[in-house]
């Protein structure tokens, strides 16, 4: 059995919470928040552990064989080299950095620590739908991928009044925003590095290398943070497949990702927690469906569990099966090229 704890009781913390108190493997050992006021209202599972504000009193006292880091993006890194240069293994959150250069600098680290495993959730990979349509394509029997597209259409933290009020120079950004997400240093971002990193990083794990990328940000509506809430781009693939990624968090409701798949012979198209094969006469057949995840919000899917339970497994094994610093890598490169072609008016290399 392994000893885990979690490090930042936020909005993700609840997902992970029930899935390590699920698995008799796994036995939860602490929960750490710098916000101690956090601690009245966790769950009875959480309160019937340690509580600690500060991770290195926890990792002092309570020696876990994994760390769960459910944290702001900023910490992401500093915090598991922390544990993970004590011999701690690490499951951590997307992003895997704030940049290319801190993602780069996280890939060297893990490849100088193979004596500890640090996983990245990247779990929109293990999806029911993604894992099918990834065989499909790897298959190769509706021929090779000619194009595809990732839609990503969310509202972000505020009421429509509440951004409004904003944009009117008449309400408080920060109280209509979590402040991490207000500020480029913390989050890097905006609707990319937030709500559709897991779309990149599909449209990448699905079609293949991209090898340029022409990319338009903006800031469609006034809310007073310093991150993008719009971004069109335009992929090419190094196979000579064509994309088009566009998200935004400024919609007028949440709605379900699409991820669309050209090949030669059909497309296929993930929409609504299903995916779909759309053959050349237009006729739709359902393949396969995701699982839900009871309480959770729809768009994190249902396989963090999948992946979580990976992760120990591969841990208890000793094997490399599960998703590392440097499978993540691209997903942060990508984001990076799409602000460096905005800025530069033309295609740029991730």
């Amino acid at each position: 059995m392994k000893r885990a704890a979690i490090i930042g009781c936020g909005t993700i913390f609840q997902v992970h919470l029930p899935i390590i108190v699920a698995n008799p493997e796994i036995e939860l050992c602490a929960v750490c928040d710098n916000n101690p006021a956090v601690q009245e209202k966790l769950p009875a599972a959480a309160k019937a552990v340690p509580f600690y504000t500060d991770y290195e009193e926890l990792l002092e006292k309570e020696h876990p064989d994994v760390v769960h880091l459910c944290l702001p993006h900023y910490l992401h890194v500093p915090v598991s080299e922390y544990f993970a240069s004590h011999g701690v293994n690490v499951f951590c959150e997307k992003p895997v950095g704030l940049n290319t250069a801190q993602a780069k600098e996280f890939v060297e680290f893990e490849a100088a620590h193979p004596e500890v495993k640090i996983g990245i959730c990247l779990q929109n990979r293990l999806n029911r739908t993604t894992v099918e349509l990834k065989k499909i394509i790897d298959g190769g029997e509706y021929g090779k991928v000619i194009g595809c597209r990732g839609f990503v259409r969310r509202v972000c933290g505020a009421s429509h009044q509440d951004r409004r009020a904003v944009a009117a120079g008449q309400g408080d950004a920060s109280a209509a925003f979590p402040a991490p997400r207000l500020r480029r240093d913390r989050a890097c971002g905006g609707c990319m590095i937030n709500q559709s990193v897991h779309t990149l990083d599909l449209l990448y794990y699905l079609c293949g290398d991209i090898d340029a990328i022409h990319g338009s940000v903006n800031q469609l509506a006034d809310y007073g943070i310093e991150v993008e809430d719009t971004v069109a781009a335009r992929l090419h693939f190094a196979n000579g497949a064509n994309g088009v990624f566009f998200a935004t968090n400024c919609d007028y409701t949440n709605e379900s990702v699409q991820i669309k798949v050209a090949c030669e012979k059909a497309s296929f198209l993930i929409e609504d927690d299903a995916l779909f094969r759309i053959d050349a006469d237009g006729v739709r057949t359902k393949l396969c469906e995701n699982e839900k995840l009871p309480g959770a919000k729809f768009y994190f899917g249902a396989s963090h569990g999948i992946l979580i339970d990976k992760f120990y497994r591969a841990i208890e094994n000793n094997t490399d099966d599960y998703i590392h610093v440097r499978d993540a890598e691209m997903s942060i490169r990508l984001i990076d090229a799409i602000h460096a072609s905005s800025k530069a008016g033309h295609p740029v290399a991730p």
